[in-house]
Order: C-alpha cells, then sequence, then structure tokens
C-alpha cells in the first residue's frame, strides 16, 4: 500500500487514479492531518471528520472546478481544501486559511457558504448560467449538519426540481432523520441500487420496453407504477421526489465504492438528483464521535485526550443564561427561542429547567423570529437568542411582524462586534444599522455582566422590540474609578476638554485610554434611541470622540453626531467604526487594525487635540 498519498499524489485529479485500498489509506490521512491541525488552531472538528469519505468520493466522480462543488454550511469543506493543495496548517488564523469556502482562495471554492441553507439556491444558479452558455455539466450542492430545517432550501428545491439542469443535491445527513427509510428492508434496497449492474439493467430495460411498436410506452407506464407503489411500501415516500428529484440513497456515507457508485449514477442521469448519505460527525476520533456538539466548533485541545488546552471561561453568553433562568425561575410567562444554538448561545440550563417554554427551531431564523412575535401576541414573554451574524436573515420578521403591530419580542444578540476566527461570513457588525432602522428598538448594550443582568431584566419589563447585545468574550475588569452604579449612560468626568464616546466591551479600553489622555468619558448603556442628556453632555466638550464596533453607515456613532448637529455642536467630532468586511484573525488584532483598541485610540486623541 503506498504511503503518505497526500504528499505522493497530483491534487485534486490523482485521487480518480487510487484503487479503492488506496482511497481508504488516503481517507485514514486526511482524518489524521485534520484531527492533528485543528487541535493546534481549533476550528470545526466533528463535522468536517463526519464528510471526509463523502469529499473523496466527491472528487473522485467530479472534475473540479469545470464541475463546482458548492458547500452548505462551508465548515464542513476542510477535506476539500487539502484534497484541492491547500494547506490548513494555521486555518482561521491570520494569514492561514479561512474556516470556509471562499473563491478568492482558490478556484475550486465555487461559492462563500458561512450561513446555512444557501447551497441549492448558489448550485441552480450556477447550473442555470452554464446552460445559458451551452455547458451541461454538472454542478454539486452538498447539504449537511442541519441546513435542511432552513426554509430556504425548500425554496430552492422547489424552484430546481424542474429546472432540467444537472444538479446534483448530496444531502450529508448526519444529524437528524430526513426521510423513514430505515431498517434492513431500506439498506438491502440501498445497496442494489446503487450497484452499476442494476442501473446497466434499469436503463436497458426501458429502452427496450419503448422499442416495443404500439404498446410499449404504456408496458413502460405500467411497470413503472408498479415499481413506484412497491418502493414506496417497503422504502416509503419521499418528499424529494415530490419536488421533481431523482433520489438515490441512502447511502453509506464512510463506504467510498458505494459513494463512487451512487455518485456516478447521480452523475450519469443529467436531471436535478438528490443523493441521500449518512454520516457520523465526528467519525475517526472517538472524543468527537462521543460528544459532536462540543467537537462542532472547538478551541484547541489535547489531541489524546480531547481535553481543551485552556478551561473554558465564563462568558457573555454564560452570563445571559445564567440571568434569563432567574428571570424565568419568577415569571412564567418568559420563553426563549434558539436557531440550532443551544450551548452557542448560553440556553442549555434554561431548556433543561424549563424545557416546555423552550424552542429550539432549527436553522430557521425567520421562522424564529415571527414564532417569537406569535409567542409575544399570546401573551407570552419571547427571547430570541441568536449571533448576530445569523440575526440578518430575520431582517423583514422583525419589521413586519414584530414591529408594525408592536410586539414584545427581546432578542439576545450573542457575537456582536468582531469575532475571530470565523472571518467575513460572522462578524457581528450589521445588526446595529438593520437594527436602527426600525421603529420602536431599543438596543442595550452592557460593558459587564452586572451591566448585562440589569439591562435583560429592563428589556422584559419594557415593551415593543427590546434588543441586548455582547460579544464573543469574557468580562474585563475596569478600572475602579470607572465603575459604577449603571443606568442609561454614565458620565466619568475628568474635567477634560475631551470626551471619549462608546459601548460594550470597548468600555475598557476607553477607560485605559482616558487614564493614560486625562479625556473623559461617557459609556452608553442604552445605546438606541439615543438620550438627549447624553448628547448634551457630550456637546459641553472640544473634541469628541466615539468608537464602536459597527461598520460606519447606520452606526450609534453616525446617529449620535447627527444627534450634535441637531443642538448646534460647533467643535471636533471623530467617530472609529469598523472599515468593510474583517477577516478571520484574532479579535485583538482586529481591533487594532480598525482603531478600537487601547493603543488606537490613546494615539487618536493625541493626534487629533496637540
Amino acid at each position: 500500500m503506498d504511503k503518505n498519498l497526500l504528499e505522493s499524489i497530483e491534487l485534486p485529479y490523482g485521487v480518480k487514479k487510487l484503487n479503492n485500498e488506496q482511497l481508504k489509506e488516503l481517507c485514514r490521512e486526511i482524518r489524521l492531518e485534520i484531527i492533528n491541525k485543528v487541535s493546534e488552531t481549533g476550528g470545526h472538528l466533528a463535522s468536517n471528520l463526519g464528510a471526509v469519505e463523502l469529499t473523496v468520493a466527491l472528487h473522485y466522480v467530479f472534475n473540479s472546478p469545470e464541475e463546482p462543488i458548492v458547500w452548505d454550511v462551508g465548515h464542513q469543506c476542510y477535506t476539500h481544501k487539502i484534497l484541492t493543495g491547500r494547506d490548513i496548517t494555521g486555518i482561521r488564523t491570520e494569514n492561514g486559511l479561512s474556516g470556509f469556502p471562499k473563491s478568492s482562495e482558490s478556484e475550486h471554492d465555487a461559492f462563500v457558504a458561512g450561513h446555512a441553507s444557501t447551497s441549492v439556491s448558489a448550485a441552480l444558479g450556477i447550473a442555470e448560467a452554464k446552460k445559458l452558455k451551452g455547458d451541461y455539466s454538472s454542478v454539486v450542492a452538498v447539504v449537511g449538519d442541519g441546513a435542511v430545517s432552513g426554509g430556504m432550501i425548500y425554496e430552492a428545491l422547489n424552484n430546481a426540481g424542474r429546472s432540467g439542469t444537472n444538479l446534483v443535491v448530496v444531502l450529508n445527513d448526519n444529524e437528524m432523520s430526513i426521510s423513514p427509510n430505515v431498517g434492513a428492508m431500506a439498506k438491502y434496497l440501498a445497496d442494489i441500487r446503487s450497484k452499476e449492474g442494476y442501473f446497466r439493467f434499469k436503463d436497458r430495460l426501458q429502452r427496450d420496453m419503448l422499442k416495443i411498436p404500439v404498446i410499449g410506452k404504456g408496458i413502460f407506464k405500467i411497470a413503472k407504477s408498479i415499481k413506484t407503489s412497491l418502493k414506496d411500501f417497503y422504502y416509503g415516500s419521499n418528499t424529494f421526489e415530490h419536488f421533481g428529484f431523482v433520489y438515490l440513497g441512502p447511502v453509506d456515507g464512510h463506504d467510498v465504492a458505494m459513494l463512487i457508485r451512487a455518485l456516478r449514477r447521480a452523475k450519469s442521469l443529467k436531471c436535478p438528483v438528490l443523493v441521500h448519505v449518512n454520516t457520523v460527525k465526528g467519525k475517526g476520533y472517538e472524543p468527537a464521535e462521543r460528544l459532536p456538539s462540543k467537537f462542532h466548533g472547538v478551541a484547541p485541545f489535547e489531541k489524546e485526550s480531547g481535553e481543551l488546552l485552556k478551561p473554558p471561561q465564563k462568558s457573555f453568553s454564560d452570563a445571559f443564561g445564567e440571568s434569563l433562568c432567574k428571570i424565568a425561575e419568577k415569571d412564567a410567562s418568559v420563553c426563549a427561542i434558539t436557531a440550532a444554538m443551544t450551548d452557542g448561545t448560553g440556553l442549555r440550563t434554561f431548556a433543561e429547567k424549563y424545557g416546555d417554554r423552550f424552542f429550539d427551531v432549527g436553522i430557521a431564523e425567520e421562522h424564529a423570529m415571527t414564532f417569537a412575535a406569535g409567542l409575544a401576541a399570546g401573551g407570552m414573554k419571547p427571547v430570541f437568542a441568536v449571533y448576530s451574524t445569523f440575526l440578518q436573515r430575520s431582517c423583514d420578521q422583525i419589521i413586519h411582524d414584530a414591529s408594525i403591530e408592536p410586539k414584545h419580542v427581546v432578542l439576545a444578540v450573542d457575537r456582536a462586534g468582531i469575532v475571530g476566527g470565523d472571518g467575513e461570513t460572522h462578524q457581528g457588525i450589521f445588526d446595529i444599522p438593520i437594527l436602527t432602522a426600525v421603529p420602536g428598538t431599543t438596543i442595550y448594550c452592557p460593558a459587564d455582566y452586572a451591566e448585562l443582568d440589569r439591562e435583560l431584566n429592563t428589556a422584559f419589563a419594557s415593551d415593543g422590540v427590546q434588543v441586548l447585545r455582547y460579544p464573543r468574550d469574557i468580562e474585563k475588569a475596569v478600572p475602579e474609578k470607572y465603575r459604577k452604579e449603571y443606568s442609561d449612560f454614565d458620565f466619568f468626568d475628568n474635567n477634560s476638554e475631551n470626551l471619549v464616546v462608546c459601548f460594550g466591551r470597548i468600555f475598557v479600553s476607553a477607560c485605559e485610554a482616558a487614564e493614560i489622555t486625562g479625556a473623559s468619558v461617557l459609556k452608553l448603556g442604552k445605546v438606541f434611541p439615543i438620550e438627549s442628556e447624553a448628547v448634551r453632555i457630550a456637546a459641553e466638550h472640544k473634541n469628541v470622540f466615539f468608537f464602536e464596533e459597527s461598520v460606519e453607515h447606520g452606526s450609534i456613532a453616525e446617529h449620535f453626531g447627527c444627534e450634535l448637529n441637531k443642538i448646534g455642536f460647533c467643535g471636533k467630532y471623530i467617530f472609529k467604526c469598523v472599515d468593510g468586511f474583517v477577516p478571520h484573525m484574532k479579535v485583538e488584532t482586529a481591533m487594532k487594525i480598525h482603531g478600537l483598541d487601547t493603543e488606537s485610540i490613546t494615539e487618536l486623541i493625541r493626534k487629533e487635540t496637540l
């Protein structure tokens, strides 16, 4: 058997020259490579280990980039990156590879994919574009990790099934039961249907029937009807076939030979086909197989034991979960909603204590928002805990369903601001411009856990859409002189003509810069609507500086400047926000690049006040 296949074959096309035993060895090497590299940098481990054989089979059958592979969600693409000649050392770190597909990184990455349920829409668009140019080669969409719980997938399937394109949708089923095709008979039929001999016999029989004069078409229709009835009786009816797809599967997602047979068949049909593949998250690494949720997105860990190199610390997400449980203990109308992020949003304890008031709706943020509005209309007090980057998908529902006829819904916006290794697709820098455009919305941004607790209680006691946004971070220590009983805003007067305005975790850096420069500090707790008294205090200073983890247009800083202008402020107003999309890098590095760290704040104050 060949050794070090990854180093000895030409990628990706050398995969096609390997025999079955070599393909198994290649999968073993790739799995070790992923474990070794992710243990050093952190990343999405379980989903990638589960997709190794599938990805190898895809590159064996299809010709990337001529036959594009669109990944959904993109965090299962590490094997794809390896097979297309990329070194995943330092993945998700500055100057390393992105943890998601990225067209600027490689021609083999057909479409960016950091959010779920987009692949079929994108792949269908690519396929239709190819068809318009006279190219009828295949396009592949790999759907997995719960993406089929998102409604966008079904919109796309409904459109794609009647498109006449050579679209192959691979359903990587690793968590949920998508269809009732289980048991010995289903597995037996799946095995038979994935064999070349079966396909050749079926095609030959169809041709021979249709050649029979006069009655050929009728016999074929009757035979097809009988076959369909028998298949439905033994195998179960299939939703995907109702969409217009030919359905193949379920296929063992860790049997390379079977995967290759099924994918070859899908490619040969030259019509919309769905290949249902069953895989195991974390396959080949016992800790990840045993605890796939823990190893979904994981920090650096010790390979032998699977233990994290640094024990986790209490985060803002944890603090939110604790505060919510205390509120729910006293108020039976409080409900919590998550879009497949129970652990990530700190709701695990709430789910265990108050299961009847906890709702995991799957990756369906649009539904989650309107569902929350419905709960509110029914007299409950819902909180929808969601990452900032995924809240973007609920924009219409916030406006139409929660705000026109105001509903009391609390949005707990996690991962607000810069997030680090997940890069452009996951930065929480767009929620403020979206939310401030919606009438009746109130936004709070705590600087520490105590303020988070107070603001969450205030949000539940108020009306309309109430937003609590906080970072992916732990609480940082604030200098003693800048600690107060929290209110909608706090002013720390250092008898200076210079004022720093900020909110959230930037408050710590602002305090440190104020200690160096002597500037006064205005910390906003309720950041929107902006308190008129806070604007009046700011206008008493000669130079006002505003620092914010948000894109500039629509930012609180921009709104604050408008309010200053309204009352005739004649001093200097300078604000720093996030400039454009932020690639994957450490949070500290990104903050420095965008002028939001202590040193940068200090330098700007000194530069503008010389």
